[in-house]
């Protein structure tokens, strides 16, 4: 299933109106992130949005403080939008682990903070970014030892950031494609384009080969290929080309 991350919108206000413009351009799915649901209100239009496009929202992005200390709110939420699989999508500078024994600590961390999740019938795991795949000076790659503290944490693999980090996106699917749930379908600018969009390209117009990955990730666990970009220019744009794009690999 073709996702839209609505991450990639959030620049593009009112929420209503990016609804309507991902159902026009053919998605029936989107994925949430914190703002969509900092607050009953907005929990409230986002449910509301959703009815009146027709869209799902089988999975969300939430941070980990709220998925530790609040876990009644974060069940409600999915229940309420109906969400399938939780991820938590990041780790702040400051907060991040300096050698493999503290990833390992972790990668723990979160297995321990998916399990009121995963008892209530919801898929939970992490995504990554690029500084999971730059190695400790002992040569143990941050990602692995994710994996290795968390034994039953599912992916959401974001392939660009994988390739950004220096990895490649193929030797990860080919390792631990079985925990692979969910993908960030996401494009790199060819080198000195796309300055005012941080690099980023819409998917199918950019340096990824996305032909053979979604080949490779359509061989594993992967339900959810979602579309993002993390700050376009304009957001209607990306989405109808990238899925355009996508539907032809």
């Amino acid at each position: 299933m073709f996702s839209y991350q609505l991450y990639s919108s959030r620049n593009f206000p009112p929420v209503a109106e990016t609804f309507a413009m991902v159902s026009k351009a053919g998605y029936t799915a989107v994925e949430g992130y914190g703002a969509l649901y900092a607050d009953d209100a907005m929990v409230a239009a986002t449910k509301e949005a959703l009815g009146a496009t027709g869209l799902t929202m089988p999975t969300g992005h939430f941070g980990l403080a709220m998925l530790e200390g609040e876990v009644e709110k974060v069940l409600g939420i999915a229940k309420s939008l109906n969400m399938k699989r939780l991820y938590c999508p990041h780790l702040m500078p400051d907060q991040r682990p300096t050698d493999a024994a503290g990833w390992r600590a972790f990668g723990a961390r979160l297995e321990a903070a998916g399990k009121p999740y995963r008892a209530a019938g919801l898929g939970f795991g992490w995504h990554n970014h690029d500084f999971e795949f730059k190695a400790l000076p002992d040569g143990t790659m941050p990602q692995e030892a994710i994996f290795e503290g968390g034994p039953s944490l599912e992916w959401e693999m974001d392939v660009a950031w994988i390739i950004r980090g220096g990895s490649d996106p193929l030797r990860w699917i080919l390792r631990h494609g079985h925990r692979i749930t969910a993908a960030h379908i996401k494009d790199i600018a060819p080198a000195g384009e796309n300055a005012d969009e941080d690099g980023w390209a819409d998917v199918g117009h950019g340096t990824v080969a996305w032909r053979q990955i979604i080949a490779a990730l359509r061989g594993t666990n992967c339900t959810y290929f979602v579309m993002e970009h993390d700050n376009p220019s304009d957001h209607a744009r990306f989405a109808t080309r990238s899925l355009a794009a996508a539907r032809r690999f």
